[in-house]
């Protein structure tokens, strides 16, 4: 067999089906439909209607949330027919091994560890910063060498907080899937009552003259928007990464992959109709534009509350994170490409624990002790190269016969739908510096010098004839 006809040879599904049925199937579609809005609705749904309102779309921000809803829908419903006809673990990681081959599986693996891992690493910081300003509003200051990234200059050694938290949600997530998806939705109905709260109180002060006029920047404004706020969709893509845990996946796969789309929406449009209703656009560019708004209207008090939301918000993201991290990391160890007690599950809590300690131990001392800075961009390269390949997988996958689920989800108007994400997922990906691509660069050379000189020699498909 030649190094071309192996590194694209592709993975037996039934092997796949066989070894994750040690995963408890406990998740439904409303557990699906949590986890992705833990996972999408962060502190960006505070900040990105105002600011990109002030400088690119004025009050027509919220078609600019529909165009991006509408470019991540196609997307979305290329990785619904993958999680509706194959229920495992690993998302776009195992996708891609099973139409592609393992070198590309590989590749999108490499990715996606990038993008769960830096994006909760970088949201750790956040719930830092906001947990001091929290404790500063009673009085309570943290030592500024326990606050910070490593670096003696400006007398930081360690952002204790954010290790802290990392922590503890790998606790949580310990303690088995059912528990910790049980706390991941409380957790997100308080943040969802929170908007909601500012939503009721913010309408009675709307006024219709602050939506004219409602295009200040023209067609151009809203689109340019659209590229800015299609980053705040990124996340519902970790959903797929359940699939192995989730009852009757061919129906409820589907419905928790929409589900988490249409209700972000949704509250993304909501909050940029009453946000812009209550103030003018032009004011809108700060770090904080709806508590900006709120002090604005004298209601200090619900100001306040949103700080908590924003600790809810990040909470949900890391927890929702860590757990998909944990489950690519397990399934990049189940296929022997990286060490395979990776890939063990635990008989008791039917977690992957050995794979969710060593992510959350690189994430602790990541958000810990380095400074992220630009690093965070890299987030959006793993994300839209899953995006562009999960979508050009459809077009194989219909014509495979061996899938026991072909009967789930399909997505409609095939194949011009899955071609439609492709071409939008590289037009997004060529709106990112050339900085942000250098960087990637060096990853993914990390990423092949790891698979050619220890996976392609443990893979466990040199075991299969």
């Amino acid at each position: 067999m030649s190094i071309k006809e192996r590194i694209f040879r592709k993975e037996n599904l039934d092997r796949y089906l066989v070894e994750d049925r040690r995963f408890n199937k406990t998740l439904g579609s409303g557990d699906l439909i949590s986890m992705g809005i833990g996972a999408v609705i962060g502190t960006g749904i505070f900040i990105l209607p105002g600011t990109v309102a002030a400088l690119h779309s004025g009050p027509a921000i919220t078609i600019s949330f529909v165009i991006a809803a509408l470019v991540c829908s196609t997307a979305a419903m290329c990785y619904a027919e993958f999680s509706s006809a194959l229920p495992i673990a690993g998302s776009a990681y195992s996708f891609g091994n099973v139409v592609f081959g393992e070198i590309v599986g590989w590749f999108l693996g490499w990715a996606l560890v990038l993008e769960y891992m830096l994006s909760v690493a970088a949201v750790s910081t956040g719930f830092s910063a906001y947990f001091k300003s929290l404790l500063a509003g009673f009085g309570l200051h943290l030592p500024n060498a326990l606050s910070g990234p490593f670096n003696p200059a400006n007398g930081t050694y360690i952002n204790l907080p954010a290790i802290v938290i990392v922590l503890f949600i790998a606790f949580i997530l310990s303690k088995g899937v059912r528990t910790s998806m049980t706390i991941n939705t409380i957790i997100v109905y308080v943040k969802i009552a929170i908007i909601i709260l500012f939503l009721l109180v913010g309408v009675f002060y709307v006024k219709p003259a602050n939506w004219d006029p409602f295009m200040p920047f023209g067609t151009k404004g809203v689109l340019v928007g659209a590229a800015q706020v299609f980053f705040a969709y990124l996340g519902f893509d970790v959903v797929a990464s359940s699939a192995a845990e989730v009852k009757e996946p061919e129906k409820n796969m589907p419905k928790g992959i929409i589900g988490t789309l249409a209700i972000c929406t949704l509250l993304y449009i909501l909050v940029s109709i009453v946000l812009t209703g209550m103030i003018s656009y032009t004011k809108l560019n700060v770090a904080d534009p709806v508590s900006f708004a709120l002090y604005a209207v004298k209601q200090n008090w619900v100001a306040g509350v949103i700080s908590v939301s924003a600790l809810a918000g990040m909470f949900t993201m890391m927890v929702t994170m860590v757990y998909s991290s944990s489950r690519l990391i397990y399934s990049i160890g189940r296929d022997g490409l990286l060490p395979k007690f990776l890939g063990q599950v635990n008989e008791k809590t039917k977690a992957p624990e050995n794979s969710m300690w060593i992510v959350t131990l690189i994430i602790a001392f990541t958000g810990g002790f380095l400074s992220l800075g630009q690093l965070t961009n890299l987030v959006n390269i793993g994300t839209l190269l899953a995006f562009m390949f999960v979508s050009l997988g459809v077009l194989p996958l219909r014509k495979r016969k061996d899938i026991p689920n072909n009967d789930g989800f399909k997505v409609p108007f095939y194949p011009v739908l899955p071609i439609i994400s492709v071409i939008l997922c590289v037009v997004m990906l060529a709106q990112l510096s050339l900085e942000t691509w250098l960087a990637a660069i060096i990853w993914f050379i990390l990423g092949m010098i790891i698979y050619f000189s220890y996976g392609i020699k443990h893979s466990k498909l040199n075991e299969q004839k």
